[in-house]
């Protein structure tokens, strides 16, 4: 073939594509055969690479096909031979992977336990208890006396402890159990819980909620305790009110009982006890108790349960515990159980029709995501008139409003009626204390501060879940309490008749008293009512609802109580249910910080020594840049002197002198001036251990204007225009300012004998003088 003869190329190069053509059309089902075939080949070698050269970097494959990995209670794997599966396939080999957090613990399955490897361990029991009247803390340290005799007979039990569930940390004991005391230590803990149930929130309800987030959370194993030795639950109610268990008798105690069975993986160690209050309930206890030192007694013989628990070494199971058979049989049965209840509420989160007629809808404030959903429960009185809360409030000197609201007088009011000084409050602000009223819209508190002594008698709950009494009818409620109380003062010595007749017009609220005023669906109403009759209005707050801060309108002044400069102090002092307490913590100070220039603010610094003074005034400064309060309070902690203080690791030494405080005041001052921060000490009131700090922008002309001029106030509230903090100052009286003690000259002080505190002290004068005299003479 001539390729150089130009005319020929084309005809030649058409004859050579049409039999290339024609010979794809002829092999091209072979070609495609062939390159599947190769790819799969390559594909299964490089599946197979691994067993003949195992890289160590990766996980590794099991020798033998009939072998697989087993996971240990150590987390390990081991290899056991299995027999193939029914259906006569091959178990194929896998990897012994990385542990992954798959919320279940695999049961033992026989052989030894780990005490029994690591040598016999010593038992520690944990008795933990929670009280509403004083009967179960009474019945608990009979526990805790009986099972102290056992260290004698049995030396591998320790002697046991007692814990308060109002004042532990639940996250220290409800998650994965206690630290042991050192990495070489050999000491597993056995829970004792004494609860009593009855059909109001108390402490109980967040233990309970506690529990059940533990168990349902995907980060903890589900059986996050089956470390402990073992546990046993004992309930306490009335059968008065709740004659069986269907109908509610001791449910709290069932419930925590078949939730610490699910997180401890079944280890039971003694039957569920439960005790009538009405009955021979010593009686009862006691026999529990004498079951439970015998379980002790062979638990530390030899290192297991029992036959049939879990944990004992054997391979009997204890029972059939199915959580959704549970779950199920409990919706089917008890259909109003206090579990359902709660399960119901817990998903109600609008807060659309709160306050409304009929069915109420449930408020959640412990995050700020939930879906809603409507309420299918009524919703019940937060403090039932049948209740130990309402008794023991009441016995306090409390007036409940409605089923969530109260108002007490304070000891200030009294003092002031009989010309004795009024609060710091007067300094400060100029609020006399017997024209002030002292009351609650809600008694119920998100925080378990160790300084509070009023734990066991007020709820405690992250979620609003009650009937939401009208505001009207609170703020009626409130006032007719108040002028009772002050009507019982009338035959009190030394009330003066000027004052008294004064004190039947209020003229100042401060929402505080006990619990948390702004957890109220309806609070902005409330104050409504009192700026509808010129009272003004004081509220505190915890700096734990940001989004119930944020939507609260104008009061007369806002505070925020900051009881620590750092997260872990204010753990400890505060005790917060919810889990994100520190971010909301910092939300507030951020809305604060907006509402500066509207009303108001507040810093209040309650100082206790021990928890929150020590080398934390540079952080309490941060917070302060943080916030810009108008004001900084410092107060030191007042002791009340009951038993559940001592409970909350809060005694006398932890109240701070005076001296004390002066000292972290100017700590904190100078703090705040290295930042550039214009504050300054504008005013004390010695007698109650406080301090004022106040920005400059209240130092006019030079002199300091803390004082509210209240009428002002309520012109401008009335006017509907818009005003500042600044507007409704007026000067702080000289006696008032830092340096000056801050006590009112139009009082008079006495000695706690009502003896006057001058004449005291002039007689002390006379004494020296004539102890001198006669000195001189026998000279």
């Amino acid at each position: 073939m001539d390729l150089g003869d130009g005319g020929a190329t084309p005809v030649v190069l058409a004859d050579w594509l049409d039999r290339l053509l024609t010979s794809w059309h002829d092999y091209r089902v072979a070609v495609y055969s062939v390159v599947a075939l190769s790819s799969l080949l390559v594909w299964l070698y490089r599946r197979r690479a691994p067993t003949s050269s195992p890289d160590p970097r990766k996980a590794h494959w099991l020798e033998d096909e009939d072998k697989v990995a087993l996971p240990t209670a150590n987390g390990k794997t081991s290899l056991d031979n299995k027999q193939q599966p029914a259906t006569g396939t091959t178990r194929k080999p896998r990897y012994s992977a990385p542990k992954v957090v798959n919320g279940r613990k695999p049961s033992p399955r026989g052989g030894k336990g780990s005490h029994e490897r690591d040598g016999p361990a010593h038992i520690l029991p944990l008795v933990f208890y929670t009280s509403l009247t004083g009967t179960t803390e009474r019945l608990s340290k009979s526990v805790l006396a009986k099972l102290q005799s056992l260290p004698t007979a049995q030396p591998l039990v320790l002697k046991p402890q007692l814990h308060d569930l109002s004042y532990v940390d639940l996250d220290d004991y409800f998650i994965s159990g206690p630290k042991t005391p050192g990495p070489s230590s050999n000491v597993r803990y056995f829970y004792i819980l004494l609860l009593p149930s009855y059909d109001i929130d108390t402490i109980l309800n967040t233990f309970l909620d506690h529990l059940d987030e533990t168990h349902n959370d995907f980060r903890i194993d589900t059986a996050s305790l089956s470390g402990l030795a073992g546990y046993t639950v004992f309930g306490i109610g009335d059968k008065n009110g709740w004659p069986t268990e269907e109908a509610g008798f001791c449910s709290q105690a069932v419930e925590v009982d078949r939730w610490m069975s699910k997180l401890t993986g079944r280890k039971r160690a003694y039957p569920l006890g439960l005790g009538d209050v009405k009955s021979n309930i010593d009686q009862t206890l006691q026999d529990w108790t004498a079951g439970v030192c015998d379980v002790l007694q062979e638990l530390s013989t030899t290192g297991g349960l029992g036959e049939g628990v879990p944990g004992s070494g054997d391979a009997v199971e204890s029972g059939d515990e199915d959580d959704e058979e549970d779950r199920q049989q409990e919706e089917v049965d008890f259909p109003d159980s206090g579990r359902n209840k709660r399960r119901k509420l817990r998903s109600t989160t609008d807060l659309e029709d709160v306050g409304g007629k009929g069915a109420v809808m449930a408020v959640d404030f412990t995050t700020y995501s939930r879906s809603p959903a409507a309420a299918v429960a009524p919703l019940k009185a937060m403090v039932p008139k049948e209740s130990p809360t309402y008794a023991a409030l009441t016995k306090q000197g409390y007036t409940i409003v409605g089923s969530h609201s109260g108002v007490k007088i304070c000891r200030w009011t009294k003092s002031a009626l009989r010309g004795r000084g009024s609060c710091y409050k007067n300094s400060f602000y100029g609020i006399a204390s017997h024209l002030c009223m002292e009351t609650t819209p809600s008694l119920s508190c998100s925080n378990k501060c160790v300084f509070c002594w009023r734990h066991g008698t007020n709820p405690v709950s992250t979620t609003w879940r009650w009937q939401v009494d009208d505001p009207q009818m609170i703020f009626d409620g409130a006032k007719e309490g108040h002028y009772k109380k002050i009507k019982m003062m009338r035959g009190v010595p030394g009330v003066r008749s000027e004052r008294f007749e004064e004190a039947m017009r209020i003229r100042h609220c401060a929402l505080s008293l006990v619990g948390e005023p702004i957890f109220y669906p309806r609070i902005n109403e409330f104050v409504g009512l009192l700026h509808s009759e010129q009272i003004s209005s004081f509220l505190v707050c915890n700096a734990q609802h940001p989004q119930q801060l944020r939507d609260l309108r104008r009061v007369t002044q806002l505070y925020v109580s900051i009881d620590a400069s750092n997260k872990d102090s204010l753990r400890k002092i505060d005790r917060p249910l919810q889990r994100d307490f520190w971010e909301r913590f910092q939300s507030c100070l951020e809305i604060l910080r907006e509402k500066r220039f509207v009303q108001r603010t507040v810093f209040r610094l309650t100082l206790v020594k021990g928890f929150n003074i020590d080398d934390e005034a540079e952080g309490y400064a941060d917070l302060v840049e943080k916030g810009l309060p108008c004001f900084v309070e410092i107060k030191g902690v007042t002791y009340c002197g009951t038993s559940t203080s001592s409970n909350a690791g809060l005694t006398m030494q932890n109240v701070p002198f005076y001296e004390e405080v002066v000292a972290f005041v100017e700590a904190l001052d100078r703090a705040l001036a290295k930042r550039g921060l214009d504050y300054g000490i504008a005013a004390e009131h010695a007698h109650s251990c406080c301090i004022l700090l106040a920005s400059k922008r209240f130092l006019i002309d030079g002199k300091w204007n803390t004082i509210i001029d209240y009428d002002k106030f309520f012109t401008l509230l009335g006017e509907g225009a818009d005003f500042a903090p600044e507007d409704y100052c007026k000067e702080t009286p000289e006696w008032a300012l830092w340096g000056n003690g801050g006590f009112d000259p139009r009082d008079e002080r006495v000695d706690r004998k009502g003896r006057p505190k001058e004449k005291k002290a002039d007689k002390e004068v006379l004494r020296t003088v004539l102890v001198e005299e006669k000195k001189s003479l026998e000279f």
